[in-house]
């Protein structure tokens, strides 16, 4: 068998790579031995492992990949700027409020604000999230810093599973940059929730704007009907009219006490009427006659003058001087006392023997003053009836002309109280909403302010050095799998075709 060497290896101590092998067989050969395969084939399937002729060619491709890996590694370290890394956590409380306003005798407002987690629809952390990478909070965060957008950066924004819990992330060139940037993030992110919660109760305060007038109006025009009614029918309210309901059972009772009263003070005046025979005028004359000093002078002098004729009669007879002297003194006794007496009491000598009692004893003048004051006992009642029965009748028409004007004007409170009760209630909701402002934006609060670093948090040094180690590695096992891969390949397609 003739074998032919490539001259470039003909020096080389190292035994020839099957690889590179050109032998050409005999034309024996080619009849007894098979067809080997191609170049391309050769290439695919590799050479023998104790084949050392193919060593420089792996060794070269593996300094070529080992340079082509770690070139952007020490490039990555050499020039790759230092960061650092500036960190926040937030936290969202999770329990809800609610607050209830009672008004006396005018309604009840209330508001309540659910958890934020209640609903499975809404997350307030996604929210947040999202609104920390909002523009508009990157664009406040550069201004507050003074950094021109563009070189802010977006800050790293990390939810933290099963918790409530937002963790905000922001590199800088120094530590104190990165601080700086994270406060300005925290605090612009806090600023715009400001704004949205403000926006939002403005929102809301003038969508209630127009029912509130609406109500208002309303409570304004049934107050005018109030005062109106009010004004023209002088009842002020409908428990002005119960008053006066009040007012008419008293009278009434108070008439019922007086008519009984009259009826015993008549019975009273009666009684003594039939018992003297005479009338209570007539007692009262009596009485008044009685009363005067000079009337009983003449009274005493003519019972003196009627004594002493009855004593002389006793002793003559009726011509005899004596007894014609004392009738004269009676007489003129008696004249001067009747002439008193229609001085006193303005009748003549016959009304005054018909009307007046002239000589009252003992207990018939006790009788006739008790008469006197039983008469006009009974003329007070009588003008005190009077006066009840008038003012009832007026009571009675003026509660049958206001009867239907209480009905209307309790009609008309009923409907004012319920127009204030919704206007009040529509004013205490909007004064709650106003100071539940937490609604649809959580409050929000720092668990963990901006932290300061202490170490770089790129370029990673290690993680690049590992990470160039094991690539150079896994590097190994690939050249080290293409040395062997005849055999390997011969095992994967049998021992008859590896040939």
């Amino acid at each position: 068998m003739n074998i032919r060497v490539n001259p470039l290896f003909s020096q080389s101590p190292l035994p020839l790579s099957s690889d590179m092998r050109t032998d050409e067989p005999t034309e024996d050969q080619e009849h007894k031995a098979p067809k080997k395969p191609g170049r391309l084939a050769r290439i695919f399937r590799g050479g023998n492992i104790d084949d050392l002729g193919r060593l420089p060619r792996y060794t070269i491709a593996a300094l070529l990949a080992l340079g082509a890996l770690w070139a952007p590694v020490i490039l990555y370290l050499t020039s790759a700027p230092l960061r650092f890394t500036s960190e926040v956590t937030l936290i969202l409380p999770g329990a809800g409020a609610s607050s209830s306003v009672n008004l006396s005798e005018i309604g009840q407002a209330s508001s309540s604000a659910s958890s934020p987690y209640s609903s499975p629809a809404v997350s307030p952390t996604v929210t947040y999230k999202r609104l920390l990478g909002a523009n508009r909070v990157l664009d406040g965060a550069s201004e507050r810093t003074g950094t021109p957008r563009s070189e802010l950066g977006a800050p790293r924004i990390k939810l933290v599973d099963e918790t409530s819990l937002i963790q905000l992330s922001i590199t800088g060139a120094t530590p104190k940059e990165a601080q700086a940037r994270a406060t300005a993030i925290l605090a612009s992110f806090t600023a715009e929730l400001d704004r949205l919660r403000a926006d939002e109760i403005r929102h809301r305060a003038d969508s209630a704007r127009a029912p509130i007038a609406e109500y208002e109006r309303s409570v304004e025009v049934i107050r005018k009907k109030i005062s109106a009614l009010q004004t023209k029918s002088g009842l002020v309210s409908v428990k002005h009219y119960n008053q006066m309901v009040d007012d008419l059972a008293e009278l009434e009772t108070h008439l019922r006490n007086t008519e009984a009263r009259l009826e015993q003070t008549r019975d009273e005046v009666a009684g003594l009427e039939q018992a003297l025979s005479v009338g209570p005028k007539s007692a009262g004359l009596t009485l008044k006659l009685h009363a005067d000093a000079e009337f009983q002078q003449l009274a005493d002098a003519m019972a003196a003058a009627s004594a002493a004729l009855a004593e002389v009669r006793g002793k003559y007879g009726e011509r005899h001087p004596e007894v014609v002297a004392a009738r004269k003194a009676l007489s003129g006794a008696r004249s001067r006392l009747y002439g008193r007496a229609t001085a006193v009491t303005g009748l003549n000598s016959k009304q005054l023997d018909e009307r007046v009692d002239m000589s009252p004893t003992g207990e018939r003048g006790r009788l006739l003053a008790e008469l006197v004051r039983a008469s006009a006992k009974r003329d007070g009642f009588e003008a005190e009836h009077a006066v009840l029965m008038v003012g009832l009748m007026e009571r009675r028409e003026e509660m049958n002309r206001l009867m239907p004007v209480a009905s209307r004007l309790d009609d008309l409170n009923r409907d004012y109280q319920v127009a204030e009760a919704v206007f009040t209630s529509a004013l205490a909701r909007t004064d709650t909403k106003k100071a539940n402002i937490y609604g649809s934006y959580p409050l929000v609060q720092v668990l963990e302010d901006a932290s300061l670093p202490s170490e770089p948090s790129s370029p990673r040094r290690k993680l690049a050095i590992v990470a160039g180690i094991a690539a150079s590695v896994f590097l190994f096992i690939a050249f080290l799998l293409a040395w062997m891969r005849r055999p390997l390949i011969g095992r994967l397609i049998g021992p008859g075709q590896s040939e």
